[in-house]
């Protein structure tokens, strides 16, 4: 790194993102059906929104909750998936060192908020099926305003120390970063120092944020299905688990792609090639975004049918 590359603080001024290593010949490949998964992203989840806000019908619990989980993949896919694109089809990697870590703070703080929005989605069907009768007590407007200042609290309050974990760090000469967006240990692994409290404080919020936040899903998950097959009427009992089945078809596909990339890249980088790192890493940013609004609209008859009604209005319309 010249010189000029290093701020008065001693910090990179720019860092330069590599894409996906080894597979550099096939970006421009790579780029497209990541670019297609991300409009449809936008095009699912911007259409949930829209059909949630529109309709007074629709603004139970359980949709305000879709609704905050389709903000999160809005912001979380739109936080990475423009910058992966302009690397992998322009090579526009440069970035600068404070944009990469605002970008990293975004990554992970909206990870987390989701994660808590999950959590709070279980927590939903918990009280509708195990306590129906206090649903709307428990789980009114203010209370759910509550539980979204709180999670958007508790993903800030526990991301933020890692910008200063990072900017403490020196860099020596190193600004070369093999991935196509910032995440906390990717731009640690560019240190000439010791990074152990990095790893460690990277796992504990893993295992205090989104680890225990899975352990109290599956939790609420043994009370929901506990219940769901105590009730008399077959009806009801599969009605109960396709709105469930649906819930954690979601937790599924957010948890196990994270769950497998932070491992990997804490523990498992010798075992696993880096490209098939990256690329997992790509996809944990894009896949729950891309499926959330497809499970929910083809498996809630509610939402599928008012979203058919906006689209048969239109076309009158037109």
């Amino acid at each position: 790194m010249s010189a000029s590359n290093i701020s008065d603080d001693g910090l990179p001024v720019t860092l330069f993102l590599t894409g996906i290593p080894g597979l550099e010949w096939a970006h421009i490949w790579i780029a497209i059906p990541f670019c297609t998964m991300y409009v449809v992203a936008l095009a699912g989840n911007a259409a949930l929104i829209l059909v949630i806000a529109m309709d007074n019908a629709l603004h139970a619990p359980m949709y305000l909750f879709l609704c905050l989980l389709s903000l999160t993949d809005l912001a979380l896919s739109s936080t990475t998936v423009p910058k992966m694109l302009a690397i992998l089809w322009l090579h526009a990697g440069e970035i600068s060192f404070s944009g990469c870590l605002a970008q990293m703070f975004c990554v992970h703080s909206i990870y987390a908020l989701e994660s808590s929005v999950l959590l709070a989605m279980a927590f939903d069907r918990y009280v509708a099926i195990c306590k129906p009768l206090r649903y709307t007590v428990i789980l009114n407007h203010t209370i759910i305003g509550r539980i979204g200042v709180v999670g958007i609290f508790r993903s800030m309050a526990i991301v933020s120390p890692f910008i200063f974990l990072l900017r403490r760090l020196p860099y020596c000469q190193h600004h070369i970063m093999a991935h196509t967006y910032c995440e906390h240990m990717g731009i640690a692994r560019l240190a000439c120092a010791n990074i152990t409290v990095n790893i460690v404080y990277g796992l504990t919020v893993a295992l205090l944020a989104m680890g225990l936040d899975s352990i109290l899903i599956a939790i609420s998950y043994g009370f929901i299905l506990h219940a769901v097959f105590r009730l008399p009427s077959r009806d009801a009992q599969h009605k109960a688990l396709s709105t469930c089945g649906s819930h954690l078809t979601v937790i599924l596909v957010f948890y196990i792609p994270a769950f497998f990339s932070f491992l990997t890249h804490r523990f498992g980088q010798h075992q696993v090639p880096k490209h098939v790192h990256i690329f997992l890493a790509n996809l944990y940013v894009l896949v729950p975004p891309v499926l959330n609004p497809i499970i929910y609209g083809a498996r809630t008859k509610e939402i599928r049918a008012r979203l058919l009604r906006l689209l048969h209005l239109r076309k009158i319309s037109i």
